[in-house]
């Protein structure tokens, strides 16, 4: 499994912002919009690392926090929140947040965060997706096939990381633009096969093909469900 993120942010802006960044960088992201929400949300799952503000409409982010952390005292937790004074730092990592970061931020300020929280929280280990002699370590997002470094722009990495995550399963292009590019296929646009070319490009510059084009279906990841001819 990848990195699951729950962000739990009111502000429907920054919640866009921040859900789309962090699933452009191969992350799986949810979001909860108030405290009732975020606290149904970290009970019905499992969660790598949790993105917290603090003004929140019913229950407060340092409630929540500190009923997550009854339960739960390992998932990394960074708190986001315009609450910029030293006290409230204080109340927040007190509270039983890993880390503390103030609006406005930069997002690549927060991708360190999350990486540096996520390598701290879970290791290697739990962050890393394989299929065959291809793997991604999501925590530092390098890409490798037999060993080799993958040199991949932020659009080719999240494509992988798809691929990655459903291996032998036939995507339709309306499914893979949706979930990698965050908006509606309109059917007509070529940027999907644009951005397969390359990747595939670069996985075959160390190994046989692995992205497989099944006509009027769309693409799949290893070998070709009927065999060879059946994919291209």
């Amino acid at each position: 499994m990848g990195v699951r993120i729950l962000t739990v942010e009111d502000d429907e802006l920054i919640a866009a912002s921040v859900v789309r960044g962090l699933r452009e960088e191969g992350f799986t992201v949810e979001h909860a919009a108030d405290g009732e929400a975020a606290s149904l949300a970290l009970q019905g799952g499992r969660w790598d690392l949790v993105i917290l503000d603090w003004w929140l409409p019913g229950r407060d982010g340092l409630s929540v926090l500190r009923g997550f952390r009854q339960r739960d005292r390992d998932t990394p937790v960074l708190f986001l929140t315009a609450r910029d004074a030293v006290s409230d730092r204080v109340r927040g990592l007190d509270g039983g947040a890993d880390d503390y970061l103030c609006k406005p931020f930069a997002f690549d300020e927060l991708l360190a965060r999350v990486r540096a929280l996520l390598r701290r929280g879970e290791g290697r280990a739990g962050t890393t997706l394989t299929a065959g002699d291809v793997e991604i370590d999501l925590a530092t997002q390098k890409a490798l096939r037999a060993g080799h470094p993958l040199d991949l722009t932020a659009k080719e990495y999240a494509l992988l990381v798809f691929f990655l995550r459903h291996p032998g399963q036939v995507l339709s292009r309306t499914r893979i633009y949706e979930h990698v590019w965050d908006e509606r296929y309109d059917g007509i646009s070529n940027t999907l096969e644009v951005h397969v070319f390359e990747l595939r490009r670069k996985l075959e510059a160390h190994g046989g093909r692995l992205i497989q084009t099944l006509r009027g279906r769309g693409y799949m990841f290893g070998d070709p469900p009927g065999g060879p001819g059946e994919g291209s």
